[in-house]
């Protein structure tokens, strides 16, 4: 797909339906998500189990609660930044935050199936 077909999708207008419409979006969110990584790990953060919980209210603010490998993480500053940047750019989110949270703690097996065979762990 060209580039400028795929931002023009990216752009489409939400469905009326506000349940329809928050599905939409969490779906364009987590693909966003997915362009981040972690810089230690060749796998992005959707993957690795770093997103815990992705919540649209009814008038699209998102809050997204997610944790870091460890708390000790290099970029423990800057990536729940990015994380927030990049969800508040996709079109049709009002506002976005992100909350770490280290409860549960972050363990190898919260990592989706495609990211352990990336990873050499299947």
């Amino acid at each position: 797909m060209a580039e400028e077909e795929k931002d023009k999708l990216e752009q489409e207008a939400l469905p009326a339906d506000t349940r329809e419409a928050k599905k939409v979006l969490e779906e364009k969110i987590i693909n966003v998500i997915k362009t981040i990584y972690d810089p230690e790990i060749p796998v992005d953060i959707f993957e690795l189990g770093l997103i815990y919980e992705i919540k649209i209210d009814d008038k699209l603010n998102v809050e997204v609660e997610m944790t870091l490998t460890s708390p000790n993480c290099p970029v423990a500053e800057s990536m729940p930044l990015d994380v927030e940047n990049k969800v508040g750019s996709v079109f049709g989110v009002t506002s976005s935050k992100v909350n770490i949270v280290f409860d549960p703690p972050w363990e190898k097996d919260m990592m989706s199936e495609e990211a352990m065979l990336e990873l050499g762990f299947l």
